[in-house]
């Protein structure tokens, strides 16, 4: 059982659409730092994790990499490291990884077709 979606339906807008909003995400907490420097404590901050952990699941799927995020993003200090940008380039390197080996594997249970060989179906 596979508990991470590793291809989403219109994936290439997706990935995108995620990593607009995680960068955007992100650059909020560092450059508008007096509304979030208490971390966990602010509820703006809180909010914003939220919205973001939320539309990143829906755009992309459950992965595991926002768990980690999200907890990051609630420690003061350390909520300034790009989490959100860090966990959708993660999932976007494992799909293209996966996408490389199904791509692979098509290729490879293809039986092999000669030049002027007939091929029936």
């Amino acid at each position: 059982m596979q508990t991470e979606t590793l291809q989403p339906t219109n994936s290439s807008w997706n990935f995108r659409t995620a990593m607009v909003l995680a960068v955007a995400a992100d650059a909020v907490q560092i450059f508008v730092m007096p509304l979030f420097a208490e971390g966990a404590l602010s509820p703006a901050d809180d909010l914003l994790d939220i919205g973001i952990a939320i539309i990143l699941v829906r755009l992309l799927g459950w992965h595991w990499e926002f768990l980690p995020a999200f907890a990051g993003e609630l420690i003061p200090g350390v909520d300034l490291v790009p989490f959100w940008t860090l966990s959708v380039m993660n999932v976007y390197r494992k799909w293209k990884l996966a996408a490389a080996e199904e791509k692979q594997k098509a290729r490879e249970d293809e039986a092999p077709f000669i030049e002027g060989e007939y091929k029936s179906l």
